[in-house]
């Protein structure tokens, strides 16, 4: 027996150990997503305001590389949102986010080519490719929108038809209680007022031993009520 009790402590002792190590591991492994996430909003956001800087502070290549970063980067990110969140309540929308994801990776690969440009000293060259990673830029953020606003055109119009639904019953609803609001006073019982003239009622005759009431189960006794 002794020995079964050992054997049994010993195996919940190593159960309990790995169960901490896995918890261990897990929270370690959601702190360090939140530090590279946060790590990854902190450096977007800075590489962000240097492109509006270099965009409204610059002319000529430089400038106009970061228009087009700038363009993209928040064309492709309001997408992102707008599918994200509205695939929470349109399953429909699957289909679209796997369209994005397409279109994604190549709006990575051209932010990518417009960054490595952004450090080339031969700006002639740059200028000659210009064009082309103008259309480029059109192009992927003209899907892009497109995605986006049909996304936002099918939400409104399932919120007009349920609204249009919902005052339809409104209406019907208002209209059965103006019906029964509207009931002449002729159709409804009359009972003349007693408040004023109460009528006696007649004592009922006494017993010689008073019956007592049967009690069951469900009933709840009352309690005597408290004198002052």
């Amino acid at each position: 027996m002794e020995a079964t009790f050992i054997i049994v402590a010993l195996v919940l002792l190593f159960a309990f150990l790995g169960l901490g190590v896995y918890v261990t591991t897990k929270v370690v492994k959601a702190a360090a997503r939140g530090v590279d996430r946060t790590i990854t909003q902190a450096r977007r956001t800075v590489e962000d305001t240097t492109l509006k800087a270099r965009s409204f502070g610059q002319v000529g290549v430089t400038g106009a590389l970061a228009t087009l970063r700038l363009d993209l980067r928040n064309s492709m990110r309001a997408t992102q949102q707008a599918l994200y969140a509205g695939v929470q309540t349109d399953a429909s929308l699957k289909e679209s986010i796997g369209l994005f994801e397409r279109l994604s990776g190549h709006g990575h690969e051209l932010d990518d080519e417009l960054k490595r440009l952004e450090a080339e000293p031969d700006r002639q060259r740059i200028a000659a490719v210009l064009p082309d990673l103008r259309e480029r830029t059109a192009q992927i953020t003209q899907a892009a929108d497109s995605l986006r606003w049909a996304a936002r055109d099918r939400a409104r119009r399932f919120a007009e038809d349920d609204l249009s639904h919902l005052s339809a019953q409104i209406d019907v609803e208002s209209g059965a209680l103006r019906d029964w609001s509207r009931a002449p006073a002729d159709d409804l019982p009359h009972t003349p007022p007693t408040w004023n003239t109460p009528t006696p009622t007649p004592e009922p005759p006494a017993l010689s031993e008073p019956t007592p009431a049967p009690q069951y189960p469900w009933q709840k006794t009352r309690r005597p009520e408290a004198t002052t």
